[in-house]
């Protein structure tokens, strides 16, 4: 079912469509109008339309990544000090806006956007039944898609008048920036209508559903201080299902418990399409996963990367003992090999002894094409656990300690701790960083401290009033004639 889903998106679709090339050819795009008039004329043509905005999911590998390295979790890694210059340079908060990565996040990202409204602008041409249902999943896409950009970028080049329009590379001098909240009312005005037409259960792996739908409209409630509203959204999640907490903690990131009960969005790859450096986001396969890797690895169980997104040993030490969850997320190389004969590796830059666990190959893949580049592993991308936490953290900003504690200690339950009793701000606290042990390694303890005002406190070189966003890639901002301002301190 999973390959289903994804295979086919570019061969199926996508050659006479948009957006986005290996290189810089997208900046002339021909007129697609020809290509509109033959197409959108069954339902067929709205599905394969779909199954292309959902490729860009498989992209969002790199969002993943920088957002952890980003962190005071892991160090960059990789080969040497200038492996990646632009993965080093976010690791240092040195970033500029000509870093190639963040170039790559807000393309990519676009891109999903654009591949969402082609079909929402041509989303009246032709009827049949369950289109409510089509719309309902392209618009959780692009709420998705919009989501990743403005939490990454702030103000967003954006037509608030007919948001439905593509943004086509070349086209930008007739767009402005709109600010947060503009971009955050649309992504709940998408998610809205997403959780009113999407089913509970899809009949294929891999498209979004109700659940996440309202996991994603909390989320963005959350990131406004939106309490109220994203407890009981998040409520609804937790109460109806059909999600819960998997109960063996140490089968949750392997390839075969994937889309498992605790998975509330799940983004699906494979390793039967590779890619190439030339074009990472070709690949069907989890590129983090080869770069979170461990450089020149003989042993059992995993395969060998390139030693990027290496843990911290404060990461590590927050872990209190016994808490069942250390060992699952973070492989400490040096008791692996002590434990295991014939293991043998070569230590990265910024060596730490850690590696993220969650996401390093596994062997037994195909890995078509190239190894590194090509692993099956899907990225969780919304967990039932992140949506106690999340939900905890809600009701303790809206005054409900109570609840806030049930769901902390479901959390902490199933990873063998004692439950808190704390209220007020030492409840907050404790949600904080239950919300990092059980999240490390999934990309989402920077955006955490940024949002919660901790980010300066936690991260060496972290600028207040500049680093909680990212820079504009200053192509972009030349392309769009100048007239965008750049984000602040860079």
């Amino acid at each position: 079912m999973k390959y289903s889903l994804i295979k086919y998106s570019f061969i199926l679709f996508v050659s006479g469509l948009l957006v986005i090339s290996c290189g810089d050819d997208f900046v002339d795009v021909d007129s697609l109008d020809e290509d509109s008039e033959n197409f959108f004329n069954s339902e067929e043509d709205y599905q394969s339309a779909l199954i292309a905005a959902y490729d860009l999911l498989q992209s969002s590998y790199l969002n993943v990544m920088l957002g952890e390295i980003a962190s005071d979790n892991t160090l960059a890694g990789g080969e040497s000090a200038t492996d990646v210059p632009g993965i080093q340079e976010i690791d240092d908060m040195t970033h500029t806006p000509v870093n190639a990565q963040l170039r790559d996040i807000w393309s990519w990202m676009y891109a999903g956007v654009n591949r969402a409204n082609y079909i929402l602008e041509f989303k009246d041409k032709t009827d049949f039944a369950g289109k409510d249902q089509v719309l309902a999943e392209t618009r959780f896409l692009r709420a998705y898609y919009l989501f990743e950009l403005v939490k990454w970028f702030g103000p967003l080049p954006f037509n608030e008048e007919n948001p439905d329009i593509r943004i086509l590379f070349g086209d930008q001098d007739v767009l402005e920036r709109k600010s947060e909240a503009v971009i955050f009312t649309q992504i709940e005005a998408d998610l809205i209508f997403a959780v009113a037409n999407l089913p509970a259960v899809q009949t294929q792996t891999g498209r979004a559903t109700k659940g996440a739908a309202q996991a994603l409209l909390g989320k963005a409630y959350l990131y406004q201080d939106k309490w109220s509203d994203a407890a009981s959204i998040l409520d609804d999640v937790i109460n109806t299902g059909p999600y819960d907490l998997l109960a063996d903690y140490s089968t949750m990131f392997e390839n075969d418990n994937e889309n498992n009960i605790e998975s509330v969005f799940e983004i699906q790859y494979t390793d039967i399409e590779g890619a190439g450096f030339g074009c990472l986001q070709c690949s069907e396969g989890n590129v983090a996963v080869g770069f979170n890797g461990i450089r020149n690895y003989t042993g059992p169980l995993f395969e060998s990367g390139f030693s990027f997104n290496v843990p911290t040993q404060e990461v590590v030490d927050q872990f209190e003992t016994g808490d069942i969850r250390k060992d699952v997320a973070i492989l400490d190389i040096e008791a692996w090999a002590a434990s295991n004969s014939g293991v043998s590796y070569v230590e990265g830059f910024e060596h730490t002894g850690y590696y993220n666990r969650k996401y390093i190959a596994r062997q037994g893949d195909l890995n078509t094409g190239d190894a590194n580049l090509t692993n099956p592993n899907n990225y969780r991308a919304i967990r039932f656990a992140d949506v106690l936490l999340m939900a905890a953290e809600a009701h303790n900003k809206n005054g409900n300690d109570a609840r806030a504690q049930e769901y902390l200690n479901r959390v902490r339950t199933r990873a063998s701790l004692t439950d808190v009793s704390a209220t007020g701000a030492s409840l907050t606290t404790a949600i904080y960083n239950e919300r990092r042990v059980e999240l490390v390694g999934e990309g989402h303890h920077f955006f955490d401290l940024v949002r919660t005002g901790r980010a300066a406190q936690e991260i060496n070189g972290f600028t207040a009033g500049k680093h909680e966003l990212f820079p504009i890639p200053s192509i972009e901002i030349e392309l769009a004639g100048d007239r965008w301002a750049q984000n602040p301190g860079y």
